[in-house]
C-alpha cells in the first residue's frame, strides 16, 4: 500500500519519493536548486524536537530544512 504524507511525518531513516511541493515559485525554485524536486528519492536523517530543523539526504547530499518548509513537501511512501 502506498500513502502520501508530509516530509515531517516520515520516521528517521525512512525514505520516500517527492510527489508535490506545496509552495510558491520561490520556494519551489530554492528546493530545486538543492536537488529536491518531484520524482526524487529522499531519506529523512533526523529531526529536532518541537518543530526544529529536519535533515534529509537527497542523492549524496545532506540538507537541513526548516520545519515549515519540510512540512510543505509531500512524499509517497510504501507501507510495509
Amino acid at each position: 500500500m502506498v500513502k502520501q504524507i508530509s516530509l515531517t511525518h516520515l520516521r528517521r531513516g525512512q525514505s520516500g519519493r517527492v510527489i508535490q511541493i506545496m509552495g510558491g515559485f520561490g520556494m519551489t525554485r530554492r528546493l530545486a536548486a538543492l536537488g529536491i524536486r518531484p520524482g526524487k528519492r529522499i531519506t529523512k536523517i533526523s529531526a529536532m524536537f518541537m518543530r526544529g530543523p529536519v535533515t534529509v539526504r537527497v542523492g549524496h547530499s545532506d540538507i537541513a530544512l526548516g520545519f515549515g518548509m519540510a512540512s510543505r513537501i509531500i512524499v509517497e511512501v510504501k507501507e510495509q
